[in-house]
């Protein structure tokens, strides 16, 4: 696909971008309506193809979760291998569209690695994730950035003290929840180890505060992210802390969402979910 129709996409699911204008330039780079009302069935999420591991799975235990922050009950799914067995935990973080079927399937993914995985519902204050991929943009953006920080951060303690957790708790965050994921790496908390799938860097003075182990990824042709990178690198290496840092050559934003035709790039998925459970297990115990 040209590319100038994915930065086109990317801008309007990131907010720069409003939805009659992104469909009028779509439909000007596609040749007309018809052809941009195709395009837009590729460019978006298809999650009739987002169960890699199984809802219903044998092998997994499969639960509804919660937890209160300041009077504020926050939901999840949380989800491990059957048997009872302790075993690293994991927060997941969606992208800016919610808790979604695809971000349900990645913490499947996690438990069948041997991870206790909690994959939360940041919309869950205001009602829950809905089916509604746009109305669930517009909820993210009304979020209130501080509180909701607080809110994933109320995860480590519930996860470290889990029946079946060791006590060790990572996070995995992708695109809005790569952003969370680098903010909860500095918040405080007794988190281990955070891995951010093209999200937005800390600023520089934030890094000091920076507590748990970094794994980030890049993809190549991302320039809204990746122009902030450098700085975040130099602030990472300057404050001396544990990071390791990977760039994907060709790949978009959004690259291991096997769920969006457009920009899903298996090769490195693959790799960079290799890195991820190898880091994860490096900073987490198994």
């Amino acid at each position: 696909m040209d590319q100038k129709i994915i930065d086109l996409y990317d801008a309007y699911t990131h907010g720069a971008v409003g939805r009659r204008d992104f469909l009028d330039r779509l439909a000007q780079i596609a040749g007309g309506a018809a052809a941009a009302a195709t395009l837009l069935g590729i460019l978006q999420n298809d999650y009739a193809h987002a169960a890699v591991i199984p809802a219903d799975d044998p092998r997994l235990a499969t639960e509804a979760a919660g937890y209160d922050v300041a009077g504020t009950k926050v939901g999840g799914t949380l989800v491990r291998l059957k048997g009872g067995a302790k075993r690293p935990a994991v927060i997941v973080i969606h992208e800016n569209r919610g808790l979604n079927p695809h971000i349900q399937d990645v913490a499947r993914r996690l438990a069948v690695d041997g991870f206790l995985a909690l994959a939360v519902d940041a919309l869950s204050p205001l009602g829950g994730t809905p089916a509604d991929e746009d109305k669930a943009r517009e909820m993210i953006g009304t979020l209130d950035r501080v509180d909701t920080l607080a809110r994933v951060a109320g995860a480590v303690p519930l996860l470290a003290g889990h029946a079946e957790s060791n006590g060790r708790v990572g996070a995995v965050g992708f695109c809005w929840g790569g952003a969370m994921a680098n903010r909860l790496a500095a918040a405080g908390t007794s988190l281990s180890a955070s891995v951010a799938y093209y999200g937005m860097p800390l600023p520089a003075e934030e890094v000091p505060r920076i507590s748990a182990a970094l794994l980030l990824h890049y993809a190549g042709l991302d320039e809204r992210i990746n122009a902030a990178v450098p700085p975040y690198e130099a602030a990472l290496k300057a404050a001396g802390k544990a990071y390791e840092l990977y760039t994907y050559p060709g790949a978009n934003h959004a690259f291991n969402n096997d769920t969006n035709a457009a920009r899903y790039d298996k090769e490195a998925a693959d790799l960079a979910w290799g890195r991820t459970i190898a880091f994860l297990k490096k900073h987490l115990g198994v």
